[in-house]
């Protein structure tokens, strides 16, 4: 699996963030054992955005198959 980039770890840090603060607005809770229900399931919402988004955008292993362009290019004009 690849590794996150900064953007993938930034949009799952933001996603910890907002799903914090909406639980809390959403549920009222002033208990200690409410806020570290919320972090717990906001820190577990924004691992598995960082994870889906690194696997939908794919890896090393299937950009490793393509061609760049510029490859491309170059064999065209060899050929033609």
């Amino acid at each position: 699996m690849p590794r996150p980039t900064v953007a993938r770890l930034a949009l799952g840090s933001a996603t910890v963030i907002c799903s914090t603060v909406t639980l809390l607005l959403l549920t009222g809770t002033t208990s200690d054992a409410g806020i570290a229900v919320s972090a717990v399931l906001s820190l577990l919402l924004g691992l598995a955005v960082t994870l889906a988004r690194t696997a939908e955008e794919g890896g090393e292993s299937r950009a490793a198959g393509r061609e760049p362009a510029a490859a491309r290019e170059r064999r065209s004009s060899v050929r033609g």
